[in-house]
């Protein structure tokens, strides 16, 4: 019985070995963004920006025609390249400028990727382009982990409002969800608390989230939203995690999200609240 169990203990600190040692790769696993796959419009301005540690991060801005109502920033899940990613922001919300980049270490971008290097990246990005072209409005989307550095900029920065796809509440909450045995408060380097960021924030919320999605369970979404002080859409898509960027549900979605959140931009009177059930 007793090497049973020696055994039994070898194996399962094998198992937390591995994932503390390799959860930087699982949740940036850098070679699955791959090449773009969609071109570019012929306009898109190439935008390097250079880090407080010089690092190189390198993104993309798409103009909308015109004046524009706004700057969207968009935030890529991490196996999105993000020049895809400027394209189909661009191409689902004509009238913003949208402006995406590469995290650290995705290539052409230098560094390592990490939770903190993304945050004050996210900063500088949102800093440098505000300034620069100084737009009546900015809003931030995020689509999966690009949720968590959205709604970390929506808790540091004055932004309009924040759309986050398929987001969790937590990295952390997520793997206590999946591996359940182990100590992960203790062993994550990148917790990636979005309820922390958001939870005393006045700022308007719109989520959209897949109704089979098995990579961030709908539950992990909801508990999101629960903390949210202004949640102004809650939207059920249908599909896959992945799946549901290729439906035409997600464009109508992202217009009703931004639509949501400009409509909420006065203050928030008593009875105004939105009330958000889940099914």
């Amino acid at each position: 019985m007793v090497p049973i169990l020696l055994g039994g203990a070898a194996v399962y600190g094998l198992a937390v070995g591995a994932l503390y040692l390799f959860q930087d790769q699982l949740i940036f696993p850098r070679g699955a963004a791959g090449d773009p796959v969609y071109r570019l419009p012929a306009h898109t301005e190439r935008l390097v920006l250079r880090t407080e540690d010089e690092q190189r991060i390198v993104g993309y801005l798409i103009r909308a025609p015109g004046s524009g109502r706004g700057l969207v920033l968009g935030f890529t899940g991490n196996a999105w390249n993000a020049a895809d990613c400027a394209v189909f922001l661009a191409q689902r919300l004509p009238d913003y400028d949208v402006a995406v980049f590469h995290y650290r270490g995705y290539p052409p971008s230098g560094g390592e990727p990490g939770e903190a290097a993304l945050f004050a990246d996210a900063e500088l990005v949102h800093d440098t382009l505000v300034q620069g072209l100084a737009p009546e409005r900015v809003h931030v989307v995020g689509f999966s982990l690009g949720s968590g550095v959205a709604a970390y900029l929506a808790g540091v920065r004055p932004v309009d409002g924040a759309v986050l796809v398929t987001p969790f509440d937590s990295i952390e909450a997520l793997a206590r969800q999946r591996y359940p045995l182990v100590p992960v408060r203790w062993l994550l380097r990148h917790p990636f608390r979005s309820d922390r960021h958001l939870a005393e924030r006045d700022v308007p919320v719109a989520v959209l989230v897949a109704r089979d999605d098995k990579v961030v369970p709908r539950r992990r979404s909801e508990a999101l939203v629960r903390v949210l002080r202004r949640p102004v859409l809650y939207e059920v898509l249908p599909g896959t995690h992945s799946g549901i960027y290729d439906r035409p549900e997600i464009d109508r979605a992202l217009r009703r999200a931004l639509t949501a959140i400009e409509r909420a931009q006065a203050p928030m009177e008593t009875g105004d609240m939105v009330t958000l059930t889940f099914d």
